[in-house]
């Protein structure tokens, strides 16, 4: 039987021969700091259109689901699971590095997208949505919670995955069954309408086919089989 610090090492020994391989490519270093960049950039833009949808947002709305059901404590679920669904992510991230361009620049267009989606209509949030854990004025609720409901990310970003992951039949699974759960979770909390939560799916399946359009050659590097592996 092989010892597992033996196995251990034979992982760890391969990962390296991959790090090296992947990031002695120049095209792809410079393409992976360009996804971090744009990625960051994205984050500012959506700190700012989530600040004015926020300030801009009317009057709540009636929904056919959230008017019909009680509002649920799901707080600490909104709040973290998305943290342990991007500790996964960047699992992935770690062990096959060349996925990194693609994957960033779409979760960053998709972060575009979806700040140009929040500042069209300024709808309020539904008044009985769940309070949480954090000071009214802390930084976080001016971006995340208030008038920035149109469409969920909670929904959509797991979907993106999933579609990103789309041939590996187990992640496939694992992220729409992600999706789902954080879609019906937003609904308990009365945290979007249904609506946001619904569209969120038709929104990101388009944003995963314009981001394989424009990153064409990351989407292709994404899918090679490189000789290290």
């Amino acid at each position: 039987m092989i010892p597992l610090y033996h196995n251990a090492f034979l992982f760890m020994e391969a990962l390296n021969k991959r790090y090296k391989y992947h990031f002695s490519n120049k095209s792809f270093v410079v393409s992976a700091v360009i996804a971090i960049v744009f990625l960051l950039a994205s984050f500012v833009v959506n700190f700012y259109a989530g600040t004015y949808a926020t300030q801009s947002a009317s009057n709540s709305v009636q929904d056919i689901i959230l008017s019909n059901i009680p509002v649920f404590d799901v707080d600490m679920i909104f709040l973290y699971g998305p943290l342990f669904l991007w500790l996964f992510v960047a699992l992935l991230f770690l062990y096959e590095p060349k996925k990194i361009p693609f994957i960033l620049k779409s979760i960053a267009l998709f972060m575009i997208i979806r700040s140009v989606f929040i500042i069209l209509t300024h709808i309020g949030p539904f008044p009985d949505q769940i309070p949480f854990a954090l000071s009214p004025n802390n930084l976080l609720n001016r971006f995340i919670f208030g008038g920035d409901l149109f469409f969920s990310a909670h929904t959509g970003l797991p979907y993106l995955m999933a579609l990103i992951f789309w041939d590996n039949k187990l992640l496939r699974i694992i992220f729409i069954l992600t999706s789902i759960f954080f879609g019906i979770i937003v609904l308990l909390g009365h945290l979007h309408y249904s609506i946001d939560v619904l569209a969120a799916f038709f929104i990101t399946y388009s944003i995963y086919h314009i981001a394989e359009i424009f990153f064409k050659k990351d989407k292709e590097y994404f899918n090679e089989v490189a000789t290290l592996q």
